[in-house]
């Protein structure tokens, strides 16, 4: 898939523009990344690792090339039930190697930790907000968002959706689902339902944990290059009964009060 992405994007004809503003780059895309609790140190690890490797990649990097201003911007922060404050990689322009490398390499050096609860509305509202006050222009403006349970606290999650896709934003998603989900259907029938949205959004699957960094590579040259997965690869909400999008608050409060 990665190779058919770089033969299209290859066909495109897209070259770096010659002059552009100075905050001006073809997307800019935050990275929200799910830690809590219901996974492992062993499998936030991988992910961890799965983020890094995506970032140094050459086929991100060409990605990056590709586009019409040859630049993205690019931010980073962990979520559970809350942000969690000290994760976050403040803005950076991504327009080489190295400039690549140097935002991995911020990654890798984050401690890794786990915190309670799931709280995708609040991540999306973290994503928008930074995009909204950030100092960059993007053509298109995409939160991306990773997690591997329904929303469970917070406000409920498609308000909150449907407020940042009414200012032009693109919510993407990849549903984890390493273990069975609480969510009936699978969870990336919810995030397909419940959580994505705007134009060309897509939700990819992760079933293996060995297979965290070929996606995150994959959503990411998807993101860049503007291109959406083939049906076959593709979560398509309104696919059959609708979710209920609030299945995880629902689960929370009665194993609460049980």
């Amino acid at each position: 898939m990665l190779t058919t992405v770089a033969v299209l994007m290859g066909l495109s004809g897209l070259v770096p523009a010659a002059q552009a503003g100075a905050n001006e780059v073809d997307v800019s895309i935050v990275l929200a990344v799910d830690t809590s609790r219901s996974m492992d140190f062993e499998e936030i690890g991988i992910q961890r690792e799965g983020y890094v490797a995506a970032l140094k990649h050459k086929e991100f990097i060409d990605a990056v090339k590709g586009g019409l201003t040859g630049r993205i911007a690019i931010s980073y922060f962990e979520w559970a039930g809350y942000v969690v404050q000290d994760s976050m990689i403040d803005w950076q322009v991504i327009e080489t190697e190295a400039d690549a490398i140097a935002f991995a390499d911020k990654l890798d050096a984050r401690p890794i930790a786990t915190q309670r609860r799931t709280s995708i509305s609040t991540a999306i509202d973290q994503g928008a907000n930074m995009i909204s006050t950030g100092p960059f222009q993007g053509r298109r403006e995409v939160i991306d968002v990773s997690g591997d349970g329904p929303n469970n606290s917070g406000d409920p999650v498609t308000p909150v959706r449907d407020k940042a896709v009414a200012s032009g934003m693109i919510i993407n998603g990849l549903a984890i689902m390493l273990r069975p989900s609480d969510a009936p259907g699978g969870l990336d029938k919810y995030y397909a339902d419940c959580v994505i949205g705007g134009p060309g959004a897509f939700v990819l699957p992760v079933h293996k944990i060995e297979d965290f960094a070929i996606a995150v590579r994959r959503k990411l040259v998807l993101e860049i290059s503007g291109l959406s997965p083939p049906p076959t690869m593709e979560t398509v909400a309104g696919a059959g009964p609708l979710t209920d999008c609030l299945i995880g608050e629902k689960q929370w409060r009665d194993m609460f009060y049980r």
